[in-house]
């Protein structure tokens, strides 16, 4: 069935908002203000280009590493968890578009924060929303990095290619609404999962992986039911738990929909997207690699096959980088200007603030993915640190917050069991939150106890698994 036309300009009423809208050209937001055409129209992502939106702040370098947690943990607790860690986070995901139709002026994670849990509420998640996407942002520099040297068989120092990412992430984030960006992340989506893709039919029709053993008979290796020690494991479920953790990113997509009620429709659509991507590629490159896939996977089928995936791969990661430094820009930029007339109108001080959110962003990402050793390790810190803080807990403790009171004078049996659940996220991403940090502590401690950790400013060769 064809898609609803939607009016590019049309802000359609939704139940929690009924009332704020004065027409086509002039609006109200709750969070951004008044809307004219004097200014950007921050609300005008139709449900599908939230389904672009999405699914690419989910895929990334995330789907390159599920081989590799497949190989630590086996393929079928491998598989078990990722099904797991899928439906949680899509509940996760759903509550905050609940949450956003029921509380119109949250924007961001810290609104809901604020909401919960006061002052202290919003500075801790406000700050841990920044310092996530900066350092995901940072990795995302990195990989363009890694794609420039796979292309070009490492043509220029490492550092070079990094400040060219840089400048790169900086000139699209810059762009001022999400709606105008939709488009480059399908073509995003569409690069990376042909990469991905191509990898795994490669390594299904070859005789073995590139990296395998050549002068005897391949026999495949992987494992049912892996044993790894707790650091190990707990740090693949990480690095699961990392794939999904898009969700701090939701609440600022909802927010620039047109139509917030249809964000339900959209979320499904990517999860599936998101989930059937994760098990095919996690599970055949793997099947076809064992012990010998490379980390990222796009280098388990040799040579050529990982200049031409890098080369598809490259617009995947270029969008997932301007993503990731526009949305902390974003926040930034709301925060400063939210209850001026200058948020929503083209005037020099609206500019000069969003450039210097974008830049600011830009340079502190740079500087990480540039200066700090053994990197890889510290956003796996960061990511289990703050992504999961981010992606479980808070949604538990927002249906407590709308549901708890109501409950209370009627408790019915599903009232009860959804207490339970809530309480269940809240204590399962309490425990990897914390684990996952300890594993990626003891990650850090052995490669620096194994090589020192690495160079700052490295014009090393990236690319080589």
């Amino acid at each position: 069935m064809a898609p609803e036309k939607e009016e590019p300009n049309k802000l359609t009423p939704v139940p929690s908002q009924e009332g704020q809208f004065e027409g086509v050209h002039h609006t109200h937001d709750a969070v951004f203000g008044e809307l004219t055409e004097d200014g950007p129209n921050y609300r005008n992502v139709g449900w599908i280009g939230t389904v672009a939106l999405m699914t690419k702040s989910m895929i990334g370098i995330g789907v390159l590493s599920v081989p590799i947690s497949f190989d630590t943990l086996g393929i079928v607790p491998g598989v078990i968890i990722l099904i797991t860690i899928a439906s949680i986070t899509t509940w996760s995901d759903y509550i905050v578009g609940v949450f956003k139709l029921r509380h119109p002026e949250v924007y961001s994670i810290d609104d809901a924060g604020h909401l919960m849990f006061g002052r202290a509420g919003r500075i801790i998640f406000g700050t841990a929303f920044v310092l996530y996407w900066i350092f995901v942002a940072g990795s995302g520099m990195l990989g363009i990095s890694i794609s420039f040297n796979a292309m070009s068989s490492h043509g220029a120092c490492t550092a070079i290619f990094v400040a060219i990412a840089a400048i790169i992430g900086f000139t699209l984030g810059s762009i001022q609404t999400l709606a105008k960006i939709s488009w480059m992340a399908w073509v995003g989506l569409i690069g990376i999962l042909t990469a991905i893709f191509m990898v795994t039919i490669a390594v299904a029709i070859q005789d073995r992986p590139f990296a395998a053993p050549k002068d005897a008979v391949w026999v495949p290796d992987y494992q049912i039911v892996g044993n790894p020690s707790f650091t190990k494991g707990i740090t693949a479920v990480s690095t699961l738990v990392m794939a999904y953790a898009g969700t701090p990113g939701f609440f600022p997509i909802v927010s620039e929909m047109r139509d917030p009620t249809k964000y339900t429709r959209s979320l499904l659509v990517c999860q599936t997207i998101v989930t059937v991507t994760y098990l095919v590629v996690g599970c055949v490159v793997y099947i076809y690699c064992g012990s010998y896939v490379a980390s990222p996977a796009l280098g388990s089928a040799g040579p050529l096959v990982k200049k031409v995936s890098y080369g598809f791969a490259l617009p995947g990661l270029i969008v997932t980088t301007l993503l990731v430094i526009h949305m902390p820009a974003k926040y930034i930029f709301v925060r400063i200007l939210q209850g001026s007339r200058h948020l929503a109108t083209n005037t020099l001080i609206h500019w000069v603030t969003w450039l210097g959110c974008t830049v600011s962003i830009t340079v502190i990402a740079y500087v990480i993915a540039s200066s700090i050793p053994v990197f890889n390790d510290l956003v796996s810190l960061v990511g289990a640190l703050l992504g999961t803080l981010m992606s479980f807990q808070p949604m538990g403790c927002m249906w407590l917050y709308d549901n708890w009171s109501s409950g209370k004078s009627e408790k019915s049996v599903k009232w009860m069991l959804m207490v339970g659940f809530s309480g269940f996220v809240v204590l399962s991403g309490t425990f990897l939150m914390v684990a996952g940090t300890y594993g990626s502590v003891v990650s850090i401690m052995e490669s620096y106890a194994a090589s020192g950790g690495s160079a700052a400013w490295s014009c090393a060769d990236n690319s080589n698994s």
